[in-house]
C-alpha cells in the first residue's frame, strides 16, 4: 500500500514477523509522554528546559529497573527495518535515546558504527560496556556537526526534528521505531513523523512482532 502525503510517498510493506501473542497489557495513548511527544514534534520550542529537567529525572530514577519493563522480543524487527529500509551497513549510525542499549545491540551488529546518546547518565551507565561510544546529551541539541551521520535511529525516543534533518548527511536516512506500536507512549505514525521533518520525505514502513517502524529520506531538491 502506498499513502502519498505532503511529506511525499510512504510504501507500507507487509509484516514479515508476526506476533506469536498478544501484546504486553500497556496502553500509552494517554500516557503524559504521548503529548510531550506531539507537542515536541510539531514545535520544538515546547522543550523547556523544565521540561529537560524533568524527563532526565524520570529516567535516572527507571534506569535501574529499566531490564525488567522491556523485553529483547520487542525490538527484534530492528534487523528487518535495516534490511527492508536499506540501509547501508557501511553507515554511521547515531542512535538518540539509547537508554541501557536494547536497541543499540541491533544497531551495532548492523551498522560498521554506532553512536549511543541518551539525556539520562542513568540509563547509560547501564549499556553494556564496549558496544558504541556512549554520550551524554539532548536530543534537541545534539553535540555533532551539520551533515555528519549517515543515519539518525530514534527507538521510542522524542523526535526533534530539525536537529535530525541538521546531523543527517545529504541522503541520509530517519530510522523510527515504536516497540508496542501505537500502544508505546512515545509514538508517532510514520506520517506524522514524514509531516514533521522539514522537508519533503518518502520512505518505507512496517511493523514486526508488536512493533511499527518506519525508514524516511529527505527527497533531494525538495524543500
Amino acid at each position: 500500500m502506498h499513502r502519498d502525503g505532503a511529506h511525499g510517498v510512504i510504501r507500507y510493506l507487509p509484516a514479515l514477523i508476526a506476533a506469536p501473542e498478544e501484546p504486553p497489557d500497556l496502553d500509552g495513548s494517554d500516557h503524559p509522554v504521548r503529548a510531550v511527544t506531539r507537542a515536541v514534534a510539531g514545535d520544538e520550542a515546547s522543550w523547556t528546559p523544565a521540561a529537560a529537567a524533568e524527563i532526565t529525572e524520570r529516567f535516572d530514577e527507571l534506569a535501574p529497573d529499566w531490564e525488567n519493563r522491556l523485553r529483547p522480543e520487542e525490538f527484534v524487527g530492528l534487523p528487518d527495518a535495516c534490511e527492508r529500509g536499506l540501509l547501508e551497513p557501511s553507515a554511521l549510525c547515531l542512535e538518540v535515546g539509547s537508554g541501557t542499549g536494547f536497541g543499540t545491540v541491533h544497531l551495532a551488529a548492523h551498522f560498521r558504527a554506532t553512536i549511543a546518546m541518551d539525556i539520562s547518565a542513568g540509563m547509560l551507565a547501564l549499556a553494556p560496556p564496549g558496544l558504541a561510544p556512549r554520550v551524554r546529551a539532548d536530543g534537541a541539541s545534539l553535540p555533532l556537526p551539520d551533515d555528519s551521520v549517515d543515519v539518525v535511529a530514534l527507538i521510542n525516543m522524542l523526535l526533534f526534528p530539525s536537529e535530525v534533518d541538521r546531523v543527517l548527511r545529504p541522503g541520509g536516512a530517519v530510522l523510527w521505531f515504536n516497540t508496542l506500536g501505537e500502544r508505546t507512549p512515545i509514538h508517532l505514525t510514520a506520517d506524522e513523523v514524514a509531516a514533521a521533518l522539514p522537508g519533503r520525505w518518502s520512505g518505507v514502513a512496517s511493523e514486526a512482532l508488536w512493533a511499527t517502524w518506519t525508514v524516511l529520506r529527505r527527497e533531494t531538491g525538495v524543500g
